[in-house]
Formats: C-alpha cells, sequence, structure tokens
C-alpha cells in the first residue's frame, strides 16, 4: 500500500490553517483581561529603537543605585525590599552641567518600583550627578507615593509596616 499521500495532505491542512495564535497553558492573557497599569506608570514602547537601547543601558548602569536607595527608603515601609526594573524606569529630564561636549551630566529619573507580580508600591524621584570617572552621586531625592493597600493583591497586602 503506497503512503505518499499523506505528506502532501498534511502539508496542505497545515497551509489552509495558517498560523492559530496559542498560549501555554492559558499564561497568556487577551488584552482585556491583562491588569492596568496606574496612570502614572510609564507607557512602555512597542518597538526597539537606538534611543530606547541607550536608555536602557543607561538604566542598566545606573540600577545599582537606585535599589540601594529604594531599600533604604522603603524599609519602614514594607517587610520587604521592593523591585525595579529598567524598564518601568522614566527618564524624565537629561542635562549636561557645564555646556556642550561637558562630561558632567545631571539626569531626573521617575522610578515605579514593584513587588510580586509587578504590583506597583510607589513612586520616586531620583537625580543622579555623572561625571568622569565614571562617578554617580545621588543629588536629589523625592519620595511621591507611599503603598497602599488597594494596589496590593490580597496575598501581598502583609508586606506593608
Amino acid at each position: 500500500m503506497n503512503k505518499s499521500w499523506i505528506a502532501p495532505l498534511l502539508i496542505s491542512v497545515m497551509l489552509l490553517l495558517g498560523q492559530q495564535p496559542c498560549s501555554a497553558n492559558g499564561l497568556v492573557q487577551p488584552q482585556s483581561e491583562a491588569p492596568s497599569r496606574s496612570e502614572s506608570e510609564p507607557k512602555l514602547p512597542d518597538q526597539d529603537s537606538r534611543e530606547l537601547m541607550y536608555k536602557d543601558t543607561l538604566m542598566l548602569f545606573l540600577l545599582p543605585y537606585i535599589e540601594k536607595k529604594m531599600a533604604e527608603i522603603y524599609a519602614p515601609l514594607l517587610t520587604i525590599t521592593p523591585t525595579v526594573y529598567p524598564y518601568l524606569v522614566e527618564v524624565t529630564e537629561m542635562k549636561r552641567v557645564n555646556g556642550f561636549r561637558r562630561f558632567d551630566f545631571l539626569i531626573t529619573l521617575n522610578i515605579h518600583p514593584t513587588v510580586g507580580p509587578h504590583l506597583s508600591v510607589g513612586e520616586d524621584t531620583m537625580t543622579f550627578r555623572i561625571t568622569p570617572g565614571p562617578k554617580v552621586k545621588l543629588e536629589s531625592f523625592k519620595h511621591l507615593r507611599d503603598p497602599r493597600k488597594s494596589d496590593l493583591t490580597p496575598n501581598y497586602q502583609n508586606i506593608l509596616r
């Protein structure tokens, strides 16, 4: 019995059906079921750019300094240290301190620390001074919003002090 017709039949069926979107065990949420973000949280870009790559590189460079300050600020507010994801940090201002082609920068960031499954626990602004060396100094810090019980799921409300 010649079964050479099976392969072309399977290929034809696959081509007719086309690719269907799938989810791994239901982990992919439809857009309508995605958790809503706070109005103050940054809008995430949907494609890469040179500017975005520079910003992401800068965030990786500054992340240890940001995390150190977050641990200090949130210790009296939470029983755990919040996580700072580089994509939830906005560069709100960047300027050269001493004019064109001088390597002394002030960078102001708006930061949204989270816990667990990206639950917002506050908002902060930090201004760093970056000078040759490189040397990084936190010039100013402003805590804009404390964690709110209403922003946390019931199983995370116990982390509030």
